[in-house]
């Protein structure tokens, strides 16, 4: 079964050169490269060795969210509720946490539970949400992008009403802070930036290496001919959701540690940034093409091009103008880029 995966698995290349995936890739980072000079010759000091690795590390939860997003991608799926699984994990959080009965303000009560089991408690909500989006794309057929938005607006209006649309930050052990604040001795690299790497490792070895990541990308290209080749395609639909919502409940449990509050409005906007960084990195979003180096080229795009709007001193308005007509040229010249490739 896996010779015959390997084989079934769409790898396009033209003429015995590389495939068109690596080359979209190696296109996007020599579209990183001119962004980064345009911005190191409009930026004071965009240049400097402390910038470039803030550039990698700011971004790290953008990163955990689209490797999610970009399996599911692959497939031809969405998945837009990550944002709202951020807000309802760290809500959670700290909601379990929270010492009970210790004042008559109903926000700095909790569950007073151990803080091994409201981590978890908390990460089994977010596959509760993964599960639910499972359920209604592969048994329900639903449209993943209609589910999904769905569970995004149910997940972040928990966490509303478990904050009463405020937010939640008293009444927390000592040791609820160090998971967000903890970094490498001698260095300011966080825990954080760590398990993102981590991710973005086990991902790549996933994806290029195992006979689920080959899985992935056939039921992209075609899932009536995966099921015929006798894969559950539910099954790894499933697996997929799961996986997405786990990540984000990770993402989630780290920034309410950073900030030691569970917040409702957090990450507002995240799955959209997530979806972004994907299709910049060469994702195709009918499926069957894309990888997570490419995924995370795109967030380095991404953060370059906000990291220079900042330093311009533009105004949020157009800030977000600019990231969007970057994001616009980007894909259309992925797109002209290939199509000039194939003839």
């Amino acid at each position: 079964m896996s010779l015959e995966l390997k084989d079934a698995v769409p790898r396009p290349s033209i003429g015995g050169k590389m495939s068109n995936e690596s080359f979209l890739s190696l296109f996007m980072v020599g579209v990183l490269l001119v962004l980064f000079a345009i911005a190191a010759l409009t930026v004071k000091n965009f240049y400097l060795p402390r910038n470039i690795l803030n550039l990698v590390t700011n971004n790290w939860y953008i990163v955990i969210l689209g490797i999610g997003v970009t399996f599911l991608l692959i497939t031809g799926n969405f998945d837009m509720s990550v944002g709202g699984v951020i807000a309802l994990t760290g809500v959670l959080s700290v909601y379990f946490c929270q010492a009970s009965n210790v004042s008559q303000n109903p926000l700095a009560n909790g569950l007073g539970l151990p803080y091994g089991i409201a981590m978890g408690l908390a990460l089994l909500c977010a596959l509760g949400i993964g599960a639910l989006n499972a359920f209604f794309v592969t048994r329900i057929k639903v449209p993943s992008i209609i589910v999904t938005l769905g569970t995004m607006m149910l997940a972040r209006g928990i966490a509303q009403v478990v904050t009463q649309g405020a937010q939640r930050n008293t009444s927390l052990p000592d040791v609820y802070g160090v998971l967000g604040t903890w970094s490498i001795p001698g260095t300011p690299i966080r825990l954080a930036v760590v398990v993102m790497v981590v991710l973005l490792v086990a991902a790549f070895i996933f994806e290029k290496t195992t006979v689920a990541g080959r899985r992935t990308y056939l039921i992209g290209a075609n899932a009536r001919a995966a099921r015929l080749s006798g894969i559950n395609v539910s099954r790894h639909l499933t697996a997929l959701y799961l996986l997405s919502a786990l990540l984000a409940g990770i993402t989630g449990l780290l920034m309410a540690s950073e900030y030691k509050a569970g917040v409702s409005s957090r990450a507002l906007g995240y799955e959209f940034d997530a979806l972004v960084v994907a299709l910049l990195g060469g994702v195709s979003i009918s499926g069957g093409f894309g990888s997570v180096l490419g995924m995370f080229v795109g967030t380095l795009i991404l953060s370059v091009v906000t990291s220079a709007a900042t330093g311009l001193l533009l105004s949020p308005d157009w800030q977000f103008t600019l990231k969007a007509i970057v994001t616009f040229c980007a894909i259309l010249a992925q797109r002209f880029a290939l199509d000039k490739r194939r003839g």
